[in-house]
């Protein structure tokens, strides 16, 4: 028995779904496609989001995949980075956005409502008691999220896409605010979700090849 759980070549057996579950798989090939074609958004910025969001799911068959697709469009391999490193702002945004949470249950707040807007205001608690730390993160999200090889609003709506697979409301409340105000418009904010929507399900489906090696074994 091979002791890697993670093979290129495993990839083939998703084709056995095609037998196991044929409509649900056909169904879910259709949406993948019609998620990531040419829309309002390129399907050049749609593969750059499905990297971003490859890297928040942590599935490496789907980077694996998502950034070949992304070279075949002529994406520059600074381009990916840039992405890749949105992602990271964000995953790493979602954490200190809950850490309000954190915060109204240290301070046994009586509030039955666990997520408020106003909460956000809270964050700015922990410049005094973490400054070093808080002062680092903001200076890292701030580099990251400004304009380079991808433009600020490019950068914004794969932060909205990565919003989704953190689920993290505070984050969702402030990059569709920022993504309005940069010209982003609702159907460009739909089709990023719709990425976002498809990378997580994808990460679930070819994740079960090693569903079916386990099985197997």
């Amino acid at each position: 028995m091979s002791d890697i759980l993670y093979k290129k070549s495993n990839l083939k057996r998703l084709q056995e779904l095609s037998k196991l579950v044929p409509k649900t798989f056909q169904a879910f090939n259709q949406f993948n496609q019609s998620a990531l074609s040419e829309g309002v958004l390129s399907k050049k910025l749609k593969e750059l989001i499905a990297v971003a969001v490859a890297h928040v799911t942590g599935c490496p068959y789907c980077i694996e995949a998502h950034v070949g697709n992304a070279k075949k469009l002529d994406v520059s391999k600074e381009e990916i980075s840039e992405a890749i490193l949105v992602a990271t702002a964000l995953k790493a945004g979602s954490s200190i956005a809950h850490g309000v949470n954190a915060l109204n249950a240290f301070d046994n707040i009586e509030d039955d409502e666990l997520y408020k807007n106003s909460f956000r205001e809270r964050f700015k608690e922990f410049a005094d008691l973490s400054p070093e730390p808080f002062r680092a993160f903001v200076e890292f999200d701030t580099a990251a999220m400004k304009s380079g090889l991808l433009s600020s609003k490019e950068k914004e709506l794969i932060a909205v896409a990565v919003t989704h697979v953190t689920d993290c409301p505070y984050c969702i409340e402030a990059h569709i605010g920022k993504a309005k105000k940069l010209g982003a418009t609702l159907e460009e904010v739909a089709e990023s979700i719709f990425v976002a929507t498809a990378l997580k399900a994808g990460s679930a489906y070819t994740h079960s090849v090693n569903a079916l090696n386990a099985y197997d074994r």
